[in-house]
């Protein structure tokens, strides 16, 4: 195993992406981040905390849990509760849904079908922290904190504070 991002470098990644949100989005008051299950989420929290930091702009930040909307859950017969916890109304505004790593694409695609059974946002913005290569689907995220080439048979895997105790990036 190796480490590719210290806490540091995680830290200054996500200070990077909110600068870009907010460079990109002119009225924070239209925008909403959207965490994906697990990792997502704190992520997307974070991302708020530093948008304020840098804005003074109070993000609503949801949960959003994908399960049921995976394109390799074969029986819908064992779909799973859903844990989405979306507080605000997200038609019209511009959403960023959030991960940890973009890979294929298809957790991406999988966000977007269970965003839009909560109503019709004006945009959908991508943020992930790391982007590792490998797309399937023709979707791309709009913001990366650090690309991180890898081959199929590594993994590279996200640990957070607020889940597992200690913040980086490893591959193995």
């Amino acid at each position: 195993m190796k480490e590719l991002m210290n806490e540091d470098d995680v830290t200054c990644a996500l200070f990077r992406i909110a600068h870009q949100i907010i460079e990109r989005n002119k009225n924070p008051n239209d925008i909403c981040l959207v965490g994906i299950w697990t990792r997502g989420v704190p992520i997307a929290q974070r991302l708020a905390y530093n948008i304020k930091k840098i804005s003074m702009a109070e993000i609503p930040v949801g949960k959003l849990d994908i399960t049921n909307f995976r394109d390799d859950l074969v029986n819908t017969q064992n779909q799973k509760k859903d844990k989405t916890e979306i507080l605000f109304s997200i038609v019209g505004k511009t959403v960023i849904l959030v991960d940890d790593v973009f890979f294929t694409g298809r957790t991406a695609r999988a966000a977007l079908d269970a965003l839009i059974s909560h109503g019709r946002p004006a945009q959908v913005q991508y943020a992930a922290l790391v982007d590792r290569g490998h797309i399937e689907f023709p979707i791309k995220a709009t913001f990366i904190g650090k690309n991180i080439p890898s081959s199929l048979s590594e993994e590279v895997i996200v640990h957070l504070k607020e889940l597992d105790g200690e913040t980086n990036v490893t591959i193995q």
